[in-house]
């Protein structure tokens, strides 16, 4: 049976910082990519960033490029997302998914229960 989970939410202020991770078990083989994304009372799934399971291919959603990074730690078989200058409208469910074609564009066939990430101001 596979499972993931996520780890690191927490709460902190406007402008700090928090670093999410992402595991799985259970998984036949670890060439996976990994997506996060983020759910909010009242709006719809957000799509954050994702990894191809090289770690060269990184995508980021428009809300989140330029402050979050994601990154593949092969050795540890987990994927990280630092978040970097944090916001308000950044607090949400963070959950991680997991692509077993390894593309990072989908289908997303397992994911987590994901972890709170509240910003607060």
């Amino acid at each position: 049976q596979v499972h993931v989970t996520e780890s690191g939410g927490g709460l902190v202020q406007v402008g700090g910082s928090l670093r999410l991770s992402c595991s799985a078990s259970g998984l036949s083989n670890s060439n996976y990519a990994t997506a996060w994304f983020r759910l909010a009372p009242g709006r719809e799934r957000e799509f954050v960033a994702a990894i191809r399971w090289s770690g060269a291919n990184k995508y980021y959603g428009d809300a989140v490029r330029g402050r979050f990074t994601i990154t593949r730690d092969h050795a540890r078989d987990s994927t990280n997302l630092q978040m970097n200058n944090l916001k308000p409208e950044d607090t949400a469910v963070y959950y991680c998914a997991l692509d077993m074609s390894g593309r990072g564009s989908g289908p997303w066939t397992y994911r987590g229960q994901g972890t709170q990430v509240t910003v607060s101001s």
